[in-house]
């Protein structure tokens, strides 16, 4: 609120306000699309897979994306009506825990993007021996691993975040997974065309090399679709704690929630890309249609 108030006063940029009924109505459609696919890999035993894990960790990344967003607009309407203060002791702790949720969702989904980049590299180039190397259990013990880390960093980061020294490791670790994951994209793919002409002579080979590729480029959608929507508000973390009395600053900080929009598309596009690039999710929404 000071932030916004201060860029009026230093900027010509007007606050670009999103109305509540549209974050709720993202908010719920992002949380009812991972629901369903978190379902979907629940009830079919046949995605009971370790990359398929790993995805339903990424939808619940979104799904407490969406969940942060609508809370904390909630908690706005309460304000606005005289229910609660923003600057109570209760208050302080809701505001710290959601915080800690909107943290726990970025770090989960840039670990589970890594976490299946991790495991579309080993099936592409190690596919005799991927079902040794990640079995169903080492794939739970790195999700219980991950979501451990996710929570502790969360928790910490909300209750120092008026450090610098705990903002700038959070905003690093951003551009930092987002630039190892890349490096793997690009030594994934420099391998795949150098060992293409040597797997054309083989038909059964050459399918499963096309099905694990078809794996890589949907990952590096959602990678995609994942900087677009996540890194602008990153970047508004960073602005707001360096430089907020800037007007260039301040004047980017006045789409707040046109950021905060674009977090709850990610939520909606990722189910979307699962829907329509896995033939077997696919199978399952018709299943669960036609058995009702």
């Amino acid at each position: 609120e000071n932030i916004s108030g201060l860029s009026l006063n230093i900027t010509d940029c007007t606050q670009v306000v999103v109305p509540e009924e549209v974050f709720f109505t993202v908010a719920a459609a992002g949380i009812l699309e991972n629901l369903l696919i978190l379902i979907a890999v629940v009830r079919n035993k046949n995605l009971h897979l370790p990359m398929y894990f790993f995805i339903c960790s990424l939808a619940i990344s979104d799904m407490l994306g969406s969940l942060y967003k609508t809370l904390e607009n909630i908690f706005i309407i309460l304000c606005k009506m005289g229910y609660l203060t923003r600057h109570g002791d209760f208050e302080k702790k809701l505001d710290d825990a959601m915080d800690s949720m909107f943290i726990l969702s970025l770090l989960g989904s840039i670990f589970s993007l890594l976490a299946i980049a991790a495991d579309r590299y080993i099936t592409i180039f190690y596919a005799l021996r991927y079902h040794n190397i990640m079995t169903l259990r080492r794939a739970l013990v790195i999700l219980a691993i991950i979501w451990a880390f996710c929570a502790g960093s969360s928790i910490a980061i909300a209750l120092f975040s008026y450090e610098a020294a705990t903002v700038i490791p959070f905003t690093i670790l951003f551009p930092l997974m987002m630039f190892f994951i890349l490096c793997l994209y690009v030594h994934m793919f420099l391998l795949a065309r150098s060992h293409a002409k040597k797997i054309a002579s083989l038909p059964s080979s050459t399918i499963h090399h096309r099905t694990n590729m078809k794996g890589a480029i949907t990952l590096t959608i959602f990678l995609g679709v994942f900087l677009c929507c996540w890194a602008p508000f990153v970047l508004h973390i960073l602005l707001a704690r360096f430089c907020p009395h800037n007007p260039y600053c301040a004047c980017y900080m006045s789409i707040f929630h046109v950021n905060g929009t674009l977090i709850m598309c990610n939520a909606i596009i990722n189910p979307m890309i699962f829907a329509f690039r896995s033939p077997e999710l696919r199978s399952t929404f018709k299943m669960f249609y036609c058995s009702r």
